[in-house]
This record gives structure tokens, C-alpha cells and sequence, in this order.
């Protein structure tokens, strides 16, 4: 039985994937969350969706450094794991960001300093191994700073260049890397988006394509496919022209 581990459990792409997993056959699943009542209502969902999947729930710290290598360890010694999911994060403020520096250092340890630190003690006992896959969400919005979110951008640039990293690293090994850059997705997360009439993707497709980019390995991917296409374009605006956009 696979064993697949999701960190940030109640984000809804997350919990979407999930549902995904079950769906396809039974799994063992390890729900890591923040919350532990959230965690376990995703849980309950999963095991009457899937009574003979193993559905477990662990909570722990998601800046601290010792508390997420403990976790690692600890799921670890459950079942060898085949598939991590790191989705969590926080859609921050730009404008509170620039405000308040302790806002601004708490959104880059959670979208950013925290998944590398996931990744990165997850990926011993799988390079040990020789097997496994990490996948970790990162976004559209790390793909070149901008004004209107550079801070959750940064953070996000930050899981970029890490996943790069390990790729290169595990290049010649059998442990997959999985970038994934989702562009506005229907979640609560992206409540106020939906509410200024923003269009946005529904979380359904974007876990398609995320459990469909898994199951193969992709280094990257972007969901909508769409979004390959426009960050190609946003990515290689000189600067003179995207000086003058408000994006």
C-alpha cells in the first residue's frame, strides 16, 4: 500500500488531492496539519470516502526546525513513504507586509523557509532508499517579483530555487522532485481575489493536474498549463515595459 504523507492537510488543494488518492485505491495516508481538529475533520472525510485506505493524523510546529525534522522521523518509522505533498502556506498582504516587518517575516518562514525545511528532511530516507517523490506547491507568483506581492513571491522564488536544487542534486537517483506552480485558484485561501471578481482556476482541475503530475515524476508543473505560457511572457518583459504595468 503506497504511503503518502501531506503536510498542510487542510489547505484545500491538499485536501482535494487527497480525495484523489482514495479515490484511485486504497493508501496510506499521514495528514500533518497545524490544527489538530482540521486535520482530523479532512481525516474522518477520507476514511468514510475510503474505508480501506489508513487515514492517521499527526500536528506539529511549521517553523520550527527541530519540531519539522521530528515529525520527518517520526513518519518515517510508521512506513517507508513513496510521496510527500508539501501544500501548505499563507496568502499574505503585500501592503500589511511592508507595514509590519513581523508580518512580513512570518509569511517568509511560512511560504518560503518552512517548505525547503519539509523537503529537506524528508528527502534523506528516500535518497537512502533510493525511492520516493517530493512535490512541493509553490506558485505562478515566484516566478518573477512584483509589486502588487513580492513578499509571498520572494518566499515562494525561495521553494523555486530549492526544488531546482534538489533536482539537480537527485538528478542521477530515483527520487523525484516536483515543482508545482499553481496560478489564482478557487480556494478560501484566495477568498479576497474571488470577491474583487479575480477569474480563477477550481481547485478540482489544479489537483488533477497535481496528482497527474506526481504519478509521473514532472519536474514542473503549472496548472492551469496556461500559466507556462503567460509567466514565459512575464518572465522575459523588459524591464522598461514591465516598470509600467501594475500587476
Amino acid at each position: 500500500m503506497q504511503h503518502i504523507v501531506i503536510i498542510g492537510a487542510t489547505s484545500a488543494m491538499a485536501e482535494h488531492c487527497a480525495r484523489l488518492w482514495v479515490q484511485a485505491g486504497p493508501v496510506r495516508l499521514t495528514l500533518v496539519g497545524r490544527d489538530e481538529g482540521r486535520t482530523n475533520r479532512v481525516a474522518d472525510d477520507l476514511r468514510v470516502r475510503s474505508p480501506q485506505s489508513i487515514v492517521q493524523v499527526m500536528t506539529t510546529d511549521f517553523v520550527d526546525a527541530s519540531a519539522i525534522q521530528q515529525t520527518a522521523d517520526a513518519i518515517a518509522a510508521l512506513a517507508p513513504v513513496d510521496v510527500v505533498l508539501i501544500a501548505h502556506g499563507v496568502l499574505v498582504d503585500q501592503t500589511i507586509c511592508q507595514e509590519d516587518v513581523l508580518t512580513c517575516d512570518a509569511a517568509l518562514q511560512i511560504n518560503g523557509v518552512s517548505p525547503a525545511l519539509f523537503a529537506e528532511t524528508f528527502v534523506k530516507p528516500m535518497v537512502a532508499a533510493n525511492h520516493g517523490t517530493i512535490a512541493i506547491i509553490g506558485s505562478v507568483a515566484g516566478d518573477r517579483g512584483r509589486k502588487t506581492n513580492y513578499v509571498y513571491g520572494a518566499a515562494k522564488g525561495l521553494v523555486l530555487r530549492y526544488a531546482q536544487g534538489m533536482q539537480h542534486r537527485l538528478a542521477h537517483t530515483r527520487v523525484k522532485v516536483v515543482l508545482i506552480k499553481p496560478g489564482p485558484t478557487d480556494t478560501p485561501m484566495t477568498s479576497d481575489l474571488r470577491a474583487a471578481g479575480k477569474k480563477m482556476a477550481s481547485v478540482e482541475s489544479v489537483a488533477q493536474d497535481i496528482v497527474k503530475g506526481i504519478a509521473v515524476g514532472k519536474p514542473v508543473v503549472y496548472t492551469p498549463g496556461i500559466w507556462r505560457v503567460i509567466m514565459l511572457v512575464v518572465m522575459h518583459l523588459p524591464r522598461i515595459i514591465f516598470n509600467k504595468l501594475s500587476i
